[in-house]
């Protein structure tokens, strides 16, 4: 089987948002959807060992912010790359909130969910919810997963080809060091030399 199939899945990003007491957390999905419109009601899948379902567990809510392309990397790793367990996700932020006191985040739109069943599906729990509050927030085209890994997430730097004089630490780009080669710096020749 090649895995990366699943990733041809249209899907969009998300932060799903959950406040219990004073503590406010947050974390990126991919699995938000529409269920039905008559009552209006949605899903959500999160890994069961996320500190954000834990607190959605706990309270029966949560919020869905829905991500932009012109979102930044830096989002993404604020609430992608870090346990809520041990970091203040929202430090240094001043977010808005719906009526249900939960934060939103900038993005095109958002949604504030009332839980009312939770499947487990092994590693994640599916939460299907009503959907009490809802608001466009601007135009901006939403970010998919595709999107993502092609635009915003950065790209694995290339290792460069070449040689290193162990001597001066000068480097010569090439696939090949030639055996006469002399470093222009300290003049030592191919056997001071190291692949990179």
């Amino acid at each position: 089987m090649n895995n990366k199939a699943l990733f041809n899945i249209s899907y969009g990003l998300f932060i799903l948002t959950a406040k219990q007491g004073e503590k406010d957390n947050g974390c990126i999905i991919n699995t938000f959807m529409q269920l039905t419109s008559s009552p209006l009601s949605v899903s959500i899948a999160v890994n069961k060992d996320n500190y954000t379902t834990q607190m959605i567990k706990e309270t029966g809510e949560f919020n869905i912010t829905v991500l932009t392309e012109d979102t930044s990397f830096d989002t993404f790793k604020r609430f992608g790359f870090a346990s809520g367990k041990n970091t203040d996700k929202f430090e240094g932020l001043t977010p808005e909130r719906s009526a249900n006191g939960i934060a939103y985040l900038d993005g095109n739109s958002y949604f504030s969910c009332k839980v009312k069943e939770a499947v487990d599906c092994g590693t994640h729990l599916i939460f299907v919810a009503d959907v009490l509050e809802m608001e466009v927030l601007n135009s901006r085209p939403s970010a998919t997963y595709d999107y993502y890994h092609k635009n915003i997430k950065p790209k694995p730097q290339e290792k460069k080809k070449g040689f290193r004089c162990t001597i001066c630490n000068y480097v010569l780009e090439a696939d090949t060091l030639p055996e006469d080669f002399i470093c222009p710096i300290c003049k030592h020749g191919a056997e001071a030399f190291v692949p990179l």
